[in-house]
This record gives C-alpha cells, structure tokens and sequence, in this order.
C-alpha cells in the first residue's frame, strides 16, 4: 500500500483529486508512491497530518458551513461536527510518539529541591 492509498483510506469520503492530495502529502514530508509502513510512528503521525490539513482545508470553504434542508433531510451543525473532528484528531496526532523518542511538543522537567 502506498501512502496515497492509504491517506485515501484515511479520508474514505472526501473526493479530491489525487493531484491535490499529492500536494497535501508532500506539504507534510511524504512521498506519494512510496510504501505505507504501519509499524513507523512518523509516517501514520504524517498520514494523520495530512489528514489533518484536508479537513483544515474543508473547514475554510465557507460555503460547506451553511445548513442545508431539502424535503426530508435536514443537514445542520456541520461546521461543528467538522471542528470536532479536527481536534479529536489534532489530540491523536499529539499522542504518538515519534520514532526518535522526542515529542513534538514541550518537554516537561521536575526538579526537586
């Protein structure tokens, strides 16, 4: 499996071209042919990243945030749902570690007297 098929099973139901998502793999140091390593923490926190600025990218057409009702259907809260997703996502991605050992984030040092 490739790291574009994969980040198409990453995001099963959005329907960008594989020219835009090319892109979003190599704003985030993927190669798009290459092959999917599961056991590697840096490409799934990479894929998930990816995943990441394609629902950023979602969020920011403002036409998606509108609510929508058609004759038995009602689609509202969409926007929220969206921004739900994004930071239950942006949690996941904090939590793995990376291969190396170091975080992304800050250290945390206790120094006791």
């Amino acid at each position: 499996m490739t790291n574009l098929e994969r980040l198409k099973m990453e995001c099963e139901g959005i329907n960008f071209t594989d020219d835009k998502l090319i892109i979003y793999l190599e704003e985030n140091d993927l190669n798009a042919i290459d092959n999917y390593d599961p056991s590697s923490k840096t490409n799934k926190k990479n894929i998930l990243k990816t995943a990441l600025s394609i629902l950023e990218s979602i969020a920011n057409n403002v036409s998606n945030m509108k609510n929508y009702k058609t004759d038995d259907i009602s689609i509202s809260q969409f926007s929220e749902n969206l921004n739900n997703r994004i930071d239950a996502l942006d949690r996941k991605i904090r939590l793995i570690p990376s291969d190396e050992g170091f975080t992304d984030g800050a250290s945390f040092i206790y120094m006791f007297k």
